[in-house]
């Protein structure tokens, strides 16, 4: 990181995936070219899980290359008097795997449905029951995690 004075600690950067609206996933896809794509995410220690389809340029391109990076942003703020802004994110470096195990798949929505839509729990297993088959879900081995900030 160019500017040590902004890097922040590992649990800084926990913090920022585990709070974030979504995160940015980078990849190549089979061309070479660069691709991304804004996920709802979950962190469990070092994986990060995410569903998807189970067809489509985001699947042709980890599939091609599992090798991914995912920016977490998190409050960010411009104060009025200055040309800049304040800001906090994470950078998550890592291999993408597509979750095979229906247990663990049931595992990894559960724990997406709790982050980002707890309110509808109670319909939770009517859910999955209907659209376990038809979705997707993947994890990313956590390699490597910075955390910056501008206060």
């Amino acid at each position: 990181m160019r500017r040590k004075d902004r890097e922040s600690s590992r649990s800084f950067a926990e913090k920022i995936a585990d709070t974030c609206e979504w995160a940015v996933l980078s990849m190549v896809d089979p061309e070479g070219a660069p691709y991304c794509v804004p996920l709802s995410i979950v962190r469990q220690d070092d994986l990060v899980y995410f569903h998807t389809a189970k067809q489509g340029r985001k699947l042709d391109c980890l599939r091609y290359s599992p090798r991914v990076c995912l920016a977490c942003v998190g409050d960010t703020s411009r104060p009025p008097d200055q040309f800049t802004t304040l800001y906090e994110s994470a950078i998550l470096e890592g291999t993408a795997e597509e979750v095979g195990d229906e247990a663990e798949k049931i595992h990894a929505l559960r724990l997406l449905c709790q982050r980002h839509t707890p309110a509808n729990m109670e319909r939770f297993d009517e859910a999955v029951a209907r659209s376990l088959a038809v979705t997707g879900v993947w994890k990313i081995r956590v390699e490597g995690m910075t955390g910056k900030c501008k206060k």
